[in-house]
């Protein structure tokens, strides 16, 4: 009975000075369910995984707000420049996303990208 009561009574001593300890799982369950990506990520007769739909939601968030050339999106994503540049290239083959004028090209949102689903 005592060993049982030493244990609960250290359980709440560690509780106590510790909480955050036990809110690491929730935390991170709350986050992945939460995580929303841009309608215009997801990319229809592609494998979608949640790195590249990060990805590109950081891009078409990027280029909602301005329009500019890759190495500028990269820096404002966070992302590499290899990166950014692969999903933009997969944006423009879906229509979503345009090059404008000649190197470093300007990203811009076409029509489609501009259009937010509901």
């Amino acid at each position: 009975m005592r060993a049982k009561s030493q244990g609960k009574s250290a359980l709440l001593t560690l509780l106590k000075v510790k909480p955050f300890l036990f809110q690491i799982p929730k935390l991170f369950l709350m986050r992945m369910l939460k995580e929303v990506y841009h309608p215009n990520a997801y990319l229809v007769d592609f494998r979608n995984v949640k790195p590249g739909l990060r990805a590109r939601t950081r891009i078409l968030n990027a280029l909602e707000k301005i329009s500019a050339d890759a190495k500028t999106v990269a820096k404002h994503t966070g992302l590499h420049y290899g990166v950014a540049m692969h999903h933009l290239k997969l944006l423009e083959a879906k229509g979503i996303v345009q090059r404008k004028g000649s190197r470093p090209s300007v990203w811009t949102l076409t029509g489609l990208g501009q259009k937010r689903l509901q």
